[in-house]
């Protein structure tokens, strides 16, 4: 496996990819890997011949007073696990490499940035749209690779490939929960042994709100409802949204009767955790 630090030679490589006429499948992270990240490079490797991840703490995506400087960094453990995984290339630039001196361009994706994380972490989507239009400028590769924990993440990037007519496939892989039902996440490893209980009243809103949609209910005000109620039980854990919304568009429906995405977000002692279900 090749770890790559320049967009020159990470160029080269994929222009030999190329070359050879191999499907190339990019999998972007922020290190810190866990089972969900290792499950979308092993959906790459089933349907791409060749597989590059991208470990990139990109500090255009935290904003004043965010987890930019405590965010988990296991550098090396992730390259080992990456290259028992069968993966082809890691590419691991500095800020300086992927931002030059005096940048000032960078893609929002108007009305969807704005909308549940975007709206709690104001210019958010900004650096996430910007980070990863460069990825997809840099690998052109043919499949992406994302997790459905980051549903609003997925919308917006969705909204962006069609907008600026990036020739690839958006692939999307289902959410990976610890037994608990804790849905798995880099920022986990921040939490003590209590909040790491307490920060399964997300999973357990969700579950609550699934079950309710299967009892009959479709009305998001009640389902909004049964949501606050759970997350009552936990007083230490700090709301930030919970919402049903279009998973398209993130806007509020008011019935889920033709199905919808259930999102929470909430902080957990100093530690942000978001969650969400498909109806």
């Amino acid at each position: 496996m090749l770890v790559l630090k320049t967009i020159a030679d990470t160029r080269d490589w994929c222009a030999r990819v190329r070359a050879e006429s191999k499907t190339l499948g990019l999998v972007p992270t922020m290190g810190a890997l866990h089972a969900g990240h290792m499950a979308l490079v092993n959906a790459a490797r089933t349907r791409c011949d060749a597989v590059a991840v991208s470990i990139f703490v990109n500090p255009t995506q935290f904003g004043p007073g965010e987890d930019f400087a405590s965010y988990p960094r296991t550098f090396e453990e992730d390259c080992r696990e990456l290259e028992e995984a069968g993966v082809d290339v890691v590419f691991a630039p500095s800020a300086e490499e992927m931002f030059p001196p005096g940048a000032t361009t960078f893609v929002t994706v108007e009305g969807l940035s704005e909308r549940l994380d975007g709206k709690s972490r104001p210019g958010h989507f900004r650096g996430v749209a910007t980070v990863v239009a460069k990825l997809f400028h840099i690998f052109m590769p043919e499949h992406a690779y994302f997790g459905q924990k980051d549903a609003a993440q997925v919308a917006v990037l969705r909204k962006m490939v069609r907008d600026l007519l990036f020739p690839l496939k958006l692939e999307v892989c289902p959410t990976v929960r610890e037994p608990d039902g804790l849905a798995m996440s880099s920022r986990n490893r921040n939490l003590t042994g209590e909040q790491r209980q307490q920060a399964l009243v997300l999973s357990r809103a969700l579950r609550t709100v699934e079950e309710q949609v299967k009892s009959g209910v479709k009305d998001s005000g009640e389902l909004l409802a049964t949501m606050r109620r759970v997350f009552s039980e936990e007083p230490s854990v700090r709301v930030d949204y919970c919402s049903i919304v279009d998973p398209e568009m993130l806007e509020d429906i008011a019935d889920v009767s033709g199905g919808a995405l259930v999102a929470v977000a909430a902080h957990v002692g100093t530690t942000r955790l978001i969650d969400n279900i498909l109806l």
